[in-house]
């Protein structure tokens, strides 16, 4: 069915191989959105070389422009490169089950992470988060923003993305980064990449356009003339995932006004699962697996987080293939390359931004604590290490900086 559903395309890879690399960054990738960029990157771009610098940025500021799960859409659209829509499924899956399995099983009433352990591994995850993107940022850097007009314009990006809270600033570097590279990034019209390989036609992106937009106004519609229980709950979590802009961490009001405002869940326990999900790998948004399990309305359970889960993930992915077939017709313009090229470079920029706060201003907290983030780089940068390994070894190293007097 899938197959028949995408255009010709030579795909790279398997599914099977796509859900293998997804896996393993779902069990290894802590830190929240921006650190999953960076490991995405160096597993996917420096060391699978699945595609390059000027691919992945593209679908990094496609994905900070679109409402939803920042870094799990990159994930899905990793994996459409790779292999097809099989390929999306798969990257969406096993990035995705780690985190969702643990906070599901936290649900019912596991205790993760507590005592000086626990609070030592949190910091250890902390601190490693600040040597990943730091080293995405530089990596990318010198391939996106080599030259003195784009250099500054990932600094301008930087400081729009500081200054202006939230999503707001992230969405006005990218924009503002577009209209610069297309002023300034002209001459450089030669020294582009590949273009993306997403094999999406324009029959499926309308056909999930629409499907967008029904499922939104569709479903508190049906919702209220029909009472039922279940597509409230459906609807909850659909619209909490659709009105997202800037990542996971957005998402946790709105789904704090729509599950604990009518008494589905208590203030405690919303509470108690978002600390859970800051201490498991993998998606923040995977937070609605737990919910799921315990909100009063709907069907509860593992099939109350099975469709919670579904139901927060599916509008950020069906804009992402309502809007490729698009943007890659878009983007083979000389106007529109040029403006991409400091859109990568406001990409830069925001990364570097989000290094900084909140990941560096709530991680680095003393010395020690910034002499592990150095070394945790050193290893990553010199010495090759995988990502994983230096997880484990920071995470070791909280534990022992919890020790110091």
């Amino acid at each position: 069915m899938l197959e028949s559903m995408e255009p010709q395309h030579h795909t790279q890879g398997s599914a099977s191989e796509v859900f293998r690399v997804f896996l393993k960054l779902g069990v290894t990738s802590f830190g929240g959105p921006i650190a999953h960029l960076g490991y995405f990157r160096a597993e996917l771009v420096d060391r699978r070389r699945w595609l390059d610098d000027q691919q992945y940025a593209q679908l990094v500021a496609l994905s900070q422009f679109l409402p939803g799960p920042a870094s799990s859409q990159v994930g899905f659209g990793l994996g459409l490169h790779r292999a097809g829509l099989r390929g999306a499924l798969a990257a969406f899956l096993a990035f995705t089950l780690p985190s969702a399995v643990l906070l599901a099983v936290f649900a019912y009433g596991a205790s993760l992470f507590t005592g000086q352990l626990g609070t030592g591994v949190l910091t250890g995850l902390k601190i490693v988060a600040v040597a990943i993107i730091a080293q995405a940022v530089m990596g990318m850097a010198k391939s996106l923003a080599p030259d003195r007009s784009r250099a500054s314009i990932a600094v301008v990006a930087a400081g729009s993305a500081l200054l202006l809270a939230g999503s707001l600033g992230q969405i006005a570097a990218i924009a503002f980064g577009a209209v610069a590279g297309y002023c300034f990034c002209r001459e450089k019209d030669g020294a582009t990449g590949a273009g993306l390989s997403l094999p999406v036609s324009r029959a499926l992106g309308i056909s999930c356009l629409c499907a967008f937009a029904l499922l939104l106004v569709g479903l508190p519609m049906l919702a209220l003339a029909t009472g039922s229980d279940l597509l409230s709950f459906l609807d909850a979590f659909y619209r909490s995932g659709a009105l997202v802009f800037g990542g996971g961490h957005v998402v946790l009001p709105l789904l704090q006004s729509a599950l604990v405002e009518p008494g589905w869940v208590s203030e405690q326990q919303f509470l108690t699962g978002y600390g859970a999900a800051q201490a498991v790998p993998g998606p923040l948004f995977t937070f609605a697996a737990f919910l799921g399990v315990l909100a009063e309305s709907g069907p509860g359970g593992l099939l109350g987080s099975a469709l919670a889960l579904l139901a927060v993930f599916l509008p950020g992915f069906l804009l992402l293939l309502g809007v490729l077939p698009f943007w890659n017709r878009i983007s083979s313009w000389p106007g529109a390359r040029a403006a991409m090229r400091g859109a990568n470079a406001a990409v830069v920029g925001v990364l570097a931004a989000a290094l900084y706060d909140p990941v560096f201003t709530s991680a680095i907290t003393s010395a020690a604590s910034f002499t592990l983030a150095l070394l945790c780089l050193v290893l990553l940068t010199a010495w090759k290490t995988a990502p994983w390994i230096v997880v484990v070894m920071a995470a070791a190293g909280g534990v022992l900086l919890g020790l110091l007097p």
